[in-house]
């Protein structure tokens, strides 16, 4: 089910800002552990904001990336840790998607643009094996979970994750413009997954469990829509 902005902002445990700048996500009660591939705190970190901003698609700052969502973060008011991404998407694409079933809530926000769609394995444009790519990340994934999950189960969730984007983009129809094959993402994808501070922890969610099923759900829901709303029916 999709909520609008304003059926959410009165979640006790979160708070979800929406501009035509940036999605800023505000952890309450305390630090989250959050996996991510975010330029700013990627990896393994506990943070209590997430901001995912829009940037130009070949982003040419002065400083680091991770220092401008810093500093950008901290302008409007973020304090304590912060897991921060970049995209070139328009926010009007964002959409969110959320789900509560048996007291546990999940919810998937997605930015997504499609200009480098690429099937994983194309050929890519850098050639060295530690290049840095300029371009800013395309389709963000951001999931909030109120339950706690453990290690394997952020991994896990991931993986879910990336399987709902591709299943997506492959009932869109979404084709790599390198190979003609579908598009599995695009080249500068980010995740994030949150892990909540309350309940019994998940140890598992993969697809045979109904939390799987339901952070399946709700993510492949959050990317079609977006999808719809970059590329409307009859464009091709």
């Amino acid at each position: 089910m999709i909520f609008f902005m304003s059926d959410i902002k009165l979640s006790p445990w979160y708070r979800i800002n929406h501009t035509q700048d940036y999605v800023w996500v505000e952890l309450l009660h305390g630090e989250h552990r959050v996996l991510s591939s975010g330029v700013l705190n990627g990896g393994l970190a506990t943070a209590t904001h997430l901001l995912n901003l829009k940037v130009p698609r070949f982003f040419e700052g002065t400083e680091h990336p991770a220092q401008t969502l810093q500093s950008y973060a901290e302008g409007l008011g973020a304090k304590g840790p912060i897991v921060g991404m970049m995209t070139a998407a328009s926010m009007d694409s964002m959409r969110c998607y959320r789900e509560l079933v048996q007291g546990i809530e999940l919810v998937a926000l997605v930015t997504c643009g499609l200009d480098n769609a690429r099937r994983v394995g194309d050929p890519a444009e850098y050639r060295a094996m530690v290049s840095r790519p300029h371009e800013a990340g395309t389709i963000n994934i951001v999931v909030l979970s109120s339950a706690g999950l453990s290690l394997a189960a952020m991994v896990e969730a991931v993986q879910m994750i990336t399987e709902a984007k591709t299943a997506a983009l492959m009932a869109a129809g979404i084709s790599s413009p390198v190979s003609a094959e579908p598009a599995t993402g695009t080249g500068t994808d980010a995740v994030a997954v949150v892990s909540g501070l309350g309940g019994e922890q998940v140890q598992y969610c993969g697809k045979h469990v109904l939390f799987g099923e339901v952070l399946g759900r709700i993510t492949f829901n959050a990317v079609q829509d977006s999808i719809r709303w970059y590329r409307p029916p009859g464009d091709h």
